[in-house]
């Protein structure tokens, strides 16, 4: 068998995960045909969830922490009347009670649920307790304490009910669990219920519509598959521009900070080289200095 030859290639790919792929399989498989040296993900999708699954390749994995916090938009299809231990569809059942209330009653419910709200993250999570994640603990059975945080919601769209499921849209902010809504949403009209169906259709400024499936990917060639990158500095575009001259850019690329005027304590910026080329992204230090904090490689 020959053996896959590495490229350092880098960029960002809007992916559009199937359901049944872990996150980890699909950043595997988009590595592979990419044979790209380095990828990582910006945030996971559960196996059962689909839709927009952004990847980093190569430098840009060196940004992908700017789309960690960023908002993002579900499809989410809640089902009734059943409670489970992980809040979907994959959990064992726990509860089993009819469903008795009208669209209406519905629609008041998940008003209480927008806005700035506290949520006690679910144990099925990748947040770590002792240094191992909450789903390891879960699986053992075991229930750990876990302190409600508080989250944002900016919007709660019912798009369709019929006496059972539910379609939801959600507009969070970081850290809102969307399995942890259908449980909470469930238990305070009180039948209990889990998310049978998640769907991913934004992240920051990214659009499902704009992503494209592994199947699409293993039809294409190598430059088709390249064309679909967004080059490193797109996961940046929402931090001013800073354009150096030749003896600056020398500076940032040795590690010293450079001086402007008006600038920021803390303020981070987009730093590019004469060509147009990017170089990275500093941060402005005590001393009013623009100061390397990401640097592409070979700059």
């Amino acid at each position: 068998m020959n053996k896959i030859v590495r490229r350092a290639i880098s960029g960002v790919l809007l992916l559009d995960k199937a359901t049944g792929f872990t996150s980890n399989a699909a950043l595997q498989k988009a590595k592979w045909l990419y044979r790209a040296e380095k990828a990582g993900h910006t945030g996971t999708l559960d196996p059962f969830a689909t839709g927009l699954l952004p990847l980093c390749l190569g430098e840009a994995t060196k940004f992908s922490q700017f789309l960690l916090d960023a908002d993002k938009v579900y499809r989410a299809e809640i089902r009734f009347g059943i409670r489970t231990s992980s809040g979907d569809l994959d959990g064992e059942v726990i509860a089993e009670r009819p469903v008795g209330f009208d669209e209406a009653t519905l629609r008041q419910a998940l008003e209480r649920f927008c806005g700035e709200i506290e949520q006690v993250p679910p144990m099925h999570s990748a947040l770590k307790h002792a240094g191992r994640p909450l789903y390891e603990y879960a699986r053992k059975g075991i229930e750990i304490e876990r302190p409600a945080r508080q989250v944002t919601v900016y919007g709660l769209e019912l798009e369709s009910f019929d006496g059972r499921d539910a379609r939801v849209r959600v507009h969070s902010g970081k850290g809102f669990y969307v399995r942890a809504l259908a449980d909470d949403l469930g238990e305070l009209l009180g039948c209990g219920g889990h998310l049978v169906g998640l769907d991913r259709l934004q992240v920051g400024p990214y659009h499902l519509d704009d992503a494209v499936s592994l199947e699409t990917l293993t039809t294409l060639t190598e430059q088709e598959r390249d064309a679909r990158l967004l080059p490193p500095d797109n996961l940046a575009l929402d931090l001013p521009r800073l354009d150096l001259d030749l003896e600056a850019a020398w500076q940032i690329s040795h590690g010293q900070a450079i001086w402007r005027g008006g600038l920021r304590v803390g303020e981070r910026l987009r730093l590019y080289a004469p060509d147009g080329g990017f170089l990275g992204v500093a941060e402005v230090d005590q001393d009013g200095k623009a100061a390397p904090k990401r640097l592409i490689a070979g700059v």
